[in-house]
Formats: structure tokens, sequence, C-alpha cells
């Protein structure tokens, strides 16, 4: 969320699973600290769409009337080890040790300022993607494909939310479902009504300069800070820029994008104000709202099968354009370069 140019005690079986980016924080680790971890699990759809978008939304065939039974069982088979093994990570690693307790709630519908709600929704999404334009390459017919891969969304975000309300220091949040409801809806809506993405949702990640600033609870380098430094996540609507004029003047893969991030935060509903010996200084929290540019990789013409599989990847990935900026401050922005 942040250009080049710039705009301006919890117990030990908690602290040893946490590890690196919370290790100079150990003494003082909280209960936001705990709930900001969960956001490992949700961000793990990022790297699946690189994977599994490149090795089953490019399998060669066109799209068929009749069922691939080969493509179909290799499709089920991988959608189901995937499960399977979430499903055993959850229950044997992320959850090991921890006391089961009576089911319970958690509202965090104000936390980080939305974005763990944002990102919840842009998980369902890609893995409802990937789930139904699986089962279509498999040759099933579009009705079955929205309901039983437009729902992987919900079927792999669902279980997370039912541990969380089982296991201590956690517990079910309607809002989460809420947020996975509507990414998984999001994409079968479109596929449903109009055969296509109009509006693809995006994700694009820059290490914020509160990361150095937050004696490691945002993370001491960029990857341990793409799980743990919101401050840098920002999540984006893209459409063609055409449909907005008339006679399609523009290169038919140039997109308009609206995003969404936040600023200013260390921690989920308020910042803490020191992280081991590191005093963090008092920040506003706000928000920004955003408008840039993009591209449509699916529109950009190349006869590489390779090229062809990056670009079916890249286009979950919001790719660094200028970009306009209005805030809840009421300040107004331009970046030369917005990540």
């Amino acid at each position: 969320m942040w250009s080049q140019a710039g705009a301006g005690a919890g117990s030990n079986r908690i602290i040893s699973r946490y590890g690196a980016a919370t290790r100079t924080c150990l003494a003082f680790i909280s209960l936001n600290n705990i709930i900001q971890m969960k956001q490992l699990l949700l961000l793990r759809p990022i790297f699946l769409s690189i994977l599994l978008s490149s090795v089953v939304l490019v399998q060669a065939q066109s799209d068929s009337t009749r069922i691939n039974k080969k493509r179909l069982a290799i499709t089920i088979g991988a959608e189901t080890a995937f499960y399977a093994a979430g499903m055993s990570y959850l229950h044997f690693i992320w959850y090991k040790d921890v006391p089961r307790v009576p089911f319970t709630f958690y509202n965090d519908n104000a936390g980080y300022l939305q974005i763990d709600k944002f990102g919840h929704a842009y998980g369902a999404y890609l893995e409802s993607y990937i789930g139904y334009h699986a089962l279509r390459k498999a040759g099933v017919k579009k009705g079955p494909a929205l309901i039983f891969g437009g729902s992987l969304g919900l079927i792999l975000q669902t279980p997370i939310e039912v541990f969380d309300g089982l296991y201590e220091n956690w517990g079910f949040s309607w809002g989460d479902m809420a947020a996975n409801t509507a990414g998984a809806l999001l994409m079968t809506g479109q596929e449903a009504f109009f055969d296509e993405q109009i509006l693809r949702y995006k994700f694009s990640f820059w290490r914020s300069p509160y990361a150095d600033m937050s004696g490691g609870y945002l993370g001491d380098n960029f990857l341990e800070s793409f799980f743990y430094d919101y401050n840098g996540h920002s999540y984006w609507l893209s459409m063609n820029a055409n449909r907005l004029l008339p006679n399609d003047p523009l290169p038919a893969w140039l997109n308009v994008a609206v995003g969404y991030s936040a600023n200013g935060m260390f921690g989920e509903f308020e910042n803490r104000t020191r992280c081991g010996r590191t005093i963090i200084p008092e920040t506003p929290r706000d928000r920004q709202f955003l408008l840039s540019l993009d591209v449509d990789w699916s529109k950009v013409p190349t006869r590489s099968p390779f090229l062809k599989t990056v670009f079916k990847g890249l286009n979950f990935v919001k790719i660094p354009f200028p970009a306009l900026e209005l805030n809840s401050r009421g300040q107004f922005r331009a970046h030369f370069l917005y990540f």
C-alpha cells in the first residue's frame, strides 16, 4: 500500500508457535497478536492461486461438451488431497497443544480497519475461481461447476472458522464467514450471469514504513511483513477500461482499478505502545481509497505457453502503477508508483 514516491502476555505455549516475527516482542505478546497469526492461513490462497491456476487452468484443451474423466479424476483428487492436507495441518500442527473450549464466538468486524475481511473475501474468491475453472476444463457443465467448484472458497474457509470456535484464544467469526461468502459470490455471480470476470479481485503488497518502527511486531523482513504487516496490504477491483468508453479506444489489456487499504495499524482494534524494548510512536489509523491503472493479463497477446501460464497467475495480482489516494482524514495524494 506504499508508493515509491511515498506519502507520507500470552503463554509460553503460544509464544513458541509463532516464532520469528514476534521474537523481539515475546514478553509483551497479546491476544491481538494471536488473532493476527490467522492471516498465515488466510494468505495461503495467494500462493495456491499461482500454483493451481498454472497447473489446472492452463491445461491444454478448450472447453468441451464431454466429460474428460481423466482430467476430472485428477481435479477431484487434487482438491480432495488439498482439503485433507489443510484439515490435517489445522488439527495436528496449527492447533496442536491448544486447549479445546466450548464453542465460542469472536466479533472482530472492526479489527484492522476491515483489511482482514478483505483478505478473507480475496481468499474465497481465488479458491472458488480455481475450483470452478478446474471443473469446466474437465468438461463439467456450467451449472454443476458453479455449485461444486464455485463453492470451493466456502468449503475450504469454513472449517477454519469452525476450528477457531473450538480452541482457546480464538473464536468463530460471523464477519469472516460473511467475507468468505462475499468473495465466493463475487466469482460465481459473474460467471453465472456474464460467463466472465468483469470485476477481477486483486491483491498487492509492499512492506510499510511502520514495520521498521514496530520492534518486530509487523515482521523483521519483507517475507515476515507479508504475513504480519496489514498496513502493506491493498485489495482491488479491476475492470477493463474500454467498458467505460465507446468504441474501445484503449489497448484491450488496460484496466482501471479501485482499491482499499489502511495505515497506522500496530494492533487489531487499537495500537500497542511498545514491543519488547521498542517504544512504538503514537500513530493515527486511517483508511485509504485508491484509483489506479492495471493490466488484464488475459488480454496480453502471446504465443508462448510458458507466458500464458505466468499471465494466468499474474491476473490475481495488482501490479504497480500510478495511483490517486483519498484517505479518511480528508487528505488527497498522488503516487508515482503504488504497490
